[in-house]
């Protein structure tokens, strides 16, 4: 695949470009090379269903400023709240509470954020 092609995803998954505040220039290029240019390009999984595995992934690690973007990619794919509040529950019996609680406060904080964002 082609780094045009992860652009043109990570821009689909996040509204324009990924956040790149604090990443070294080297890694944001592997990220949109690699990630978004070739794993994200398998089209084995729909893009939806990739958005939700690396929710659950990265609630299940307690990975809480990642849940804050990947959260907001979800829902930029229509992927809806209850969909992943489902998902977080059912993360809740293997993973544990915690991470659970946490995830559900950051999936609330993107939703409300992104309510106020669409209102204005």
């Amino acid at each position: 695949m082609t780094r045009e092609q992860g652009r043109e995803l990570a821009g689909r998954l996040f509204k324009g470009a990924p956040p790149t505040k604090g990443v070294s220039p080297d890694l944001m290029a592997h990220t949109i090379d690699h990630l978004f240019g070739d794993i994200w390009q398998d089209s084995r999984l729909a893009l939806e269903q990739r958005s939700l595995v690396t929710c659950t992934v990265l609630v299940a690690l307690g990975r809480e400023s990642e849940q804050f973007l990947h959260f907001r990619g979800a829902r930029n794919l229509g992927i809806s709240r209850d969909t992943l509040e489902a998902m977080i529950t059912h993360v809740a019996h293997y993973a544990g509470w915690p991470v659970a609680v946490s995830a559900s406060r950051a999936l609330a904080e993107v939703w409300e954020t992104m309510d106020q964002q669409e209102k204005s």
